[in-house]
Order: structure tokens, then C-alpha cells, then sequence
């Protein structure tokens, strides 16, 4: 009996291929081979919102081969991934292979290893209608809105720009708190800090009451200022102190859950700053399968796109046996630890963990690329360490007071130190917290042990307003507020950096002048639809058309009604709106004598006559001018720096007369031997600034790092990178041998 298993990934094909042997014919789908049409709306909103589905450009092929070689088989077997775009891709297969007239089952698996294959196989089922319908409800929903919102946005703006159902709610997120941010105002506030002898020991303090009254209480402190907080260590160094009070107690930390979608992204940003783009495409690498050399072809991971904590029997039970191996017995959890999904949790399969508990880190370690290593690293510890004993501490508080004369304890001044020690580290021997400092470890003191006064410091602080989104906290975000699920958060992200709605600054999310502009157009004209509440309800729902609770027709006819509405609205006042963007300046056409108006192009924000096409004057808005102090050698008339859709320029001020133009460089010679270009600012066509040689293509030099002329001072190299992370701050490393240079 011939059988034909059809998966999405050329990959995983190769994977299973080696485990199915000759009897199979295992072939790649290599995506969507079925959608709703590019060119046009492809929904019949007059007749049940009816899709209109067509076949990609470029699947043509693939959907022959699997035609012909479904024909050639006995059954057809649909092994698609296990959430609902696999599930439609599926159906829209075994839709297109009908003809052939041979059986079509569906079988799923979690994890692409033989024994998983083989179970999936000795129990083949049926497509499951609920999901494909979900899927196509989420589809349907999201054609609606990014064919319909999209196209006015070209109007008022222009063309190219998109507006996505749940895109559009992520870049609202960015924009509000990047308001919050600039209306924050940062208050100052003092602290006393306090370091006490006790022998040869030093215990570091902070005041933490004065009199009875806590220093601090519910967000503010008693200490008002730089004088109130210089009086009280102008007392406190007059005083004597001894140990008042000295607390000792036990606590526990226990492990947290295996990885589900959103925590495996928040984690590898936070550890490696890794973009929830790429944890999504290495970790579906590690699912499709790696080559491990002699053993071939292996899925080092279980499915990637999960919202479950779950983990199976049988996994449960080789995790027991691989700590048992690596530890010792002492370190099994008997009937090992189990953990419960959110209540909006779909549990469909088990949360992210490695295969095979015994394939270590250690033991894939050469065969693997560094990234890949790192992530498997990540995933195989928390799962591991999930199944491990929680760390014990032994934490201390001693309390420091004042002492008034015969040493009897007045109502004073009371420091506060703490500090903890592991006595167990448990699951702390696997997954260590990167981000905890240690706690100091404190002496052995008594109550009533005298102390002798050390250094007595007021020290000046200010309230810091929120910080804006990174890839880990805006995916924390999504998830807490439902939108978008698991297997989108990855992809709402790019988009917003592919619509230049969004940029990176030093590993933060910010919003452009033009994602702004967008979002406050949107939410004026569309309120409803992009409610952080309304996109929640909508997955809610979609949800329930998944469980067969609830029609997917009757989801999107509920939608589209106000939808409808509200755009109409927004296109009746599509005049009003433009007019809102184009503000008039003070400024002067000094071709026609009108007043400027500030507009929009594919380039960013520019000024242009108001009298256009008539006047075709324009020029950059003044902020964005950067004169520099050389004249045109064209010309004569004065440089300036401009931007362009590949970034910064040079061009002459007499623009459009005089057209001179030349890369914008970075007072930098590039440092391949013999080169005599510089190094120059350029923009990849994904909008992220990179650096190369004026003399490209006949000089390949490029850094994504941007080069500083200093040279290294341990191995001689000619030239510096910056480098920024948020823990560390901003430095400068060396591209030869990595020796860094704080900055």
C-alpha cells in the first residue's frame, strides 16, 4: 500500500521521509498553495461574505505534483501543522486532490520524532471543520479591514501603507505609551543610605523610618527634598546604633511553567535580544528538523505555536529519568510537577519542549549553529527545570535603630538591609535567573549586637516614566489583553517595522512621525473598530467558532454592519481628514508666493505648494534640514543633509536646479586594505540602517554596527563598533578580537 503524506516545510518533509522509509511519498505544500485573491477584495459581502479562493502564484506546480502524485497512491495523508492555517491548508489541499478519488485523512503529531509519527499514523482522522472555519472567519475579517481601511490611507497619505485589523491595535499600544512618556513628569525624591561595622564586617542600609513614620509609604516619602534628607543624615551621624531586630525565615522560589509561544519570545528577547521574528523562525527550524550528522535529519522540539503549559505523561516521565541521570533521585519531583493553562489557553497540544529530555544541550552542542544552540539551550532548561524542586533560601532582615543614652532603643532612625543566601538551589542548578543580582550575603549578628557608624550619604533620585514596548513586554501585552494569538505575534511586530509605523531605537519599540499620524487619523475615524476591548472579543469569538459554539458567517455579518458604517463616515469626510494633515506653515513658495502646506510622501513628511500640480515646488521640512558647512561643487550653493527612501544624503540646496547628490558618510575611512572610500550611512530595503563603502560594489565592506575611528588597544585593529544594550548601556567592542571598551 502506497501512501502519500503531504506536510507544509521541504524540511520536515526530508525529516520524515527518513523515518517513513519507501512505502510513503513525502511531499512539501511549502506554505499556502490556496487564498483569496491579491488584486481584489475577494469577499461577496451581498451574499454571505462568500471567499473567492485562488491559486497563489507559483503554487501552480506544486498543486500539479501533488495531483499526480496522489493519483499515483493508495491514501492520502494531510499532516499539516497543528494550528488553524494548517488546518485550512489542509482542507484547501484535500479540496484540490479530490479528483484523484483516493481516501484523505487528516493525522497530527506535536513533535517530528518516529515514534510520535508512528502513533499519529496507527490513528488517522478527519479535517476538522471548526478550525478551518475559525481560520477562515480570522481570514474573511482581516481582507475586510486591510482591503477597505488600507485604500484610504493611500488617499490621505499615500499608497502603500496598510491598516490590519490587529496590527493597527499593536501600534496603538506603541503610540499611547510613547504619549504617556512625553507627558510624564519626573519627580525628585531622596533616600539616606547607611553603612554600619559590625567587626570587619560592613552591612549596607537604607533609612527606612524616622520616628515611627515610614520612610516610604504608598509611592511617596517623607523625605521631601535635598534639605530634609540632609538634615536626617546630618542627625543620623550624630547618633549611636546597635541590632534592634534581626528576622530569619525560609523561603521558596518554584519553577516556573515550560515555554508556551509568548513566554519562549519574551524570554529569548530578554537573554539574547533575539526579535520575535526570528525566535518564530529558528524555533520553527528546530521543530521541522536539524542535521545531526550520523543520526541525520531530527525535530529537536515539540510544535512552537502553543498556548498551553502542558506537558505529557510520557514526557513528564523521561524528564524524572534524564534529572535523575544529571543530578541524582534526591532531585525528582515524585509524579513530577504538573501546571495550568490561562482560562483563554486553546490547550490543543503540549507547551514547547525538547524531544528527547536526553538529547542535552552539550550533546547537539557542535552541531548546531549558534543561534539554534542557544534557543535549544533555553527551551531544553525550562522545561527540564519545570520538572525540578523549588530553590530554598534563607533570607535576613536586620534592622538598625538608633540608640539614645544606657542604650535603651528610642522611636528614631531605623535602616533596613536584607539579604539571602540558596541553601537548595533546585531547579536553580538548571535555570539560573540571569537578571536577579544576588542578594549581599549578611553577617552573623545579634539582637542588641552594638554597631559602629560607617558612611551616612542622602542620595538624590527621580521618578523614571514608563519605558517603551521591547519585543518581550509588547508580546507580554498582546497576550494580556487577548489580541492576536501565538502564532501571530511575530508577524504583527514586522509588520509594524515593514510599514515604518515603527523603528527600533536601541532595542525599543518607537513610533514614527508616521505611524503616529496614522494612528491619530484611525482613531479619530475609526474608534470602534480599533478598541483594544472590540479586537478581544473579536479572537473571543473566533474562538468559540472553533469549539462549534457559534457560526463563523454570523461572527463577520456582526462585524462587517458597524464596520460598514463607520467607514462610510470616514470616507464622506475624507476632505476633513486630508485637511487635518496638510497644515500650513509660515513659509513662502518662493516660486508662486503661497503659503507651504506640510504633506506626505513615500520619503516622510516634506512642505509643498499648496498650488500643486500647477507649482510643483517642495523641499524638506525645516527640522529635517541639516546645512553643512560646504558649498555645491556644481553649483556653488550651500550642502545640506536630506533623506531618502535608502536613508541620509548629501544634496545641494539649489535642489531642483541643481542636482548634485553623494553619500552621506560618517567621517570614517573604510577599513579594508587599500580602499581609499569612506563609510557611509545606507538603509536596507527592511528599513534598518546598516554601514558601507562609498566605493560599493567594488568595496563589499558592511557593518550593521556603526564603525568608530578608534583604534583597538588590545590587538591594534583600526577601528571600533558601537554597541547599545539596555543592561549595559552603550560601549564600544572591536570587530577582530571582541575586546570591549566601556564608553
Amino acid at each position: 500500500m502506497k501512501r502519500l503524506l503531504i506536510v507544509e516545510s521541504p524540511a520536515k518533509a526530508r525529516t520524515i521521509q527518513k523515518y517513513l522509509g519507501s512505502k510513503y511519498t513525502v511531499k512539501a505544500s511549502v506554505g499556502h498553495v490556496i487564498d483569496l485573491p491579491k488584486t481584489k477584495l475577494g469577499v461577496d459581502v451581498e451574499n454571505g461574505f462568500s471567499p473567492e479562493y485562488t491559486v497563489i502564484r507559483g503554487k501552480k506546480k506544486i498543486l500539479t505534483e501533488l495531483l499526480s502524485a496522489a493519483k499515483k497512491s493508495d491514501e492520502v495523508l494531510l499532516a499539516t501543522d497543528l494550528d488553524r492555517e494548517g488546518e485550512m491548508i489542509a482542507w484547501h489541499i484535500a479540496n484540490h486532490l479530490a479528483p484523484a478519488g483516493k481516501p484523505i485523512h487528516r493525522i497530527v503529531f506535536n513533535e517530528i520524532t518516529k515514534a510520535a509519527i508512528a502513533r499519529a499514523l496507527e490513528d488517522p482522522g478527519e479535517i476538522d471543520e471548526p478550525k478551518v472555519q475559525a481560520q477562515q472567519a480570522r481570514r474573511i475579517l482581516d481582507r475586510l479591514v486591510g482591503y477597505q481601511v488600507s485604500p484610504q490611507l493611500w488617499s490621505l497619505f499615500f499608497k502603500g501603507l496598510s491598516a490590519g485589523r490587529v496590527q493597527t491595535v499593536a501600534l496603538r499600544l506603541v503610540c499611547e505609551r510613547e504619549a504617556e512618556i512625553e507627558a510624564f513628569v519626573s519627580e525628585e525624591y531622596w533616600t539616606v543610605h547607611g553603612d554600619f561595622r559590625h567587626g570587619a564586617d560592613v552591612i549596607s542600609t537604607d533609612l527606612v523610618s524616622i520616628d515611627g513614620k515610614r520612610v516610604k509609604s504608598d509611592g511617596t516619602t517623607i523625605l521631601g527634598g535635598e534639605q530634609d534628607a540632609a538634615e536626617v543624615a546630618a542627625r543620623a551621624r550624630h547618633a549611636s546604633y546597635g541590632i534592634d531586630e534581626v528576622v530569619r525565615k525560609q523561603r521558596k522560589r518554584s519553577p516556573k511553567p515550560p515555554f508556551i509561544t509568548s513566554t519562549l519570545q519574551q524570554e529569548a528577547a530578554r537573554r539574547f535580544g533575539f526579535s520575535a521574528r526570528k525566535t518564530m523562525t529558528l524555533a520553527q527550524q528546530l521543530y521541522e528538523g536539524m542535521d545531526l550528522g550520523s543520526e541525520g535529519p531530527a525535530g529537536l522540539i515539540t510544535y512552537m505555536r502553543t498556548d498551553s503549559v502542558r506537558l505529557s505523561r510520557e514526557a513528564v516521565a523521561e524528564a524524572g529519568e534524564v534529572i535523575g541521570e544529571l543530578f541524582g533521585k534526591q532531585m525528582v519531583v515524585a509524579g513530577g510537577r504538573g501546571y495550568r493553562s490561562s482560562k483563554k489557553a486553546q490547550d490543543a497540544h503540549e507547551a514547547v519542549r525538547p524531544t528527547s529530555f536526553a538529547r542535552t544541550p552539550e550533546s547537539v552542542s557542535g552541531l548546531l549553529a549558534k543561534d539554534h544552540l542557544r534557543l535549544y539551550d533555553l527551551i531544553w532548561r525550562r522545561a527540564m527545570a519545570s520538572q525540578m524542586p523549588d530553590a530554598l533560601f534563607d533570607q535576613t532582615t536586620i534592622n538598625v535603630r538608633g540608640l539614645s543614652e544606657g542604650d535603651a532603643p528610642d522611636a528614631g532612625l531605623v535602616f533596613r538591609a536584607t539579604g539571602s543566601v540558596i541553601t537548595s538551589p533546585g531547579f536553580l542548578r538548571v535555570m539560573p535567573d540571569v537578571d536577579k543580582d544576588s542578594d549581599p550575603r549578611l553577617p552573623d549578628v545579634s539582637e542588641g549586637d552594638a554597631l559602629e557608624l560607617g558612611e551616612i550619604e542622602p542620595k538624590q533620585h527621580f521618578t523614571q516614566p514608563p519605558g517603551r514596548y521591547r519585543d518581550a513586554s509588547l508580546v507580554r501585552e498582546l497576550e494580556t489583553h487577548g489580541i492576536g494569538r501565538p502564532s501571530t505575534y511575530a508577524s504583527i511586530i514586522s509588520t509594524l517595522i515593514d510599514r515604518k509605523y515603527v523603528e527600533r531605537e536601541k532595542g525599543a519599540f518607537q513610533p514614527t512621525r508616521l505611524g503616529r499620524e496614522v494612528w491619530q487619523l484611525l482613531a479619530e475615524a475609526l474608534p470602534h473598530l480599533f478598541a483594544v476591548e472590540f479586537t478581544a472579543k473579536m479572537e473571543d469569538e473566533l474562538d468559540r467558532v472553533e469549539s462549534g459554539a457559534m457560526e463563523w458567517g454570523a461572527v463577520i455579518s456582526d462585524f462587517y454592519g458597524p464596520f460598514r458604517q463607520e467607514l462610510d463616515k470616514m470616507e464622506a469626510d475624507r476632505d476633513k481628514l486630508r485637511s487635518s494633515l496638510q497644515k500650513e506653515t509660515d513659509i513662502e513658495c518662493p516660486r508662486c508666493g503661497a503659503m507651504l502646506v506640510e504633506k506626505w510622501g513615500s520619503n516622510g513628511k516634506f512642505l509643498s505648494c499648496p498650488k500643486y500640480p500647477d507649482c510643483k515646488y517642495s523641499q524638506p521640512l525645516p527640522g529635517d534640514i541639516e546645512m553643512l558647512d560646504e558649498q555645491c561643487p556644481t553649483c556653488g550653493k550651500q550642502l545640506q543633509v536630506r533623506k531618502g527612501r535608502f536613508g541620509r544624503f548629501v544634496a545641494c540646496s539649489g535642489y531642483p536646479d541643481c542636482k548634485f547628490t553623494r553619500p552621506f558618510t560618517i567621517g570614517v575611512a573604510c577599513p579594508e586594505e587599500g580602499c581609499d572610500g569612506q563609510v557611509t550611512e545606507r538603509r536596507s530595503k527592511r528599513g534598518k540602517i546598516f554601514y558601507g563603502c562609498t566605493n560599493y560594489p567594488d568595496c563589499k565592506f558592511t557593518s550593521w554596527d556603526k564603525p568608530v575611528p578608534r583604534a583597538c588597544e588590545a590587538c591594534g585593529n583600526g577601528y571600533l563598533v558601537e554597541k547599545f544594550s539596555q543592561a549595559r548601556g552603550r560601549r564600544l567592542v572591536c570587530p577582530k578580537c571582541r575586546a570591549e571598551t566601556l564608553d
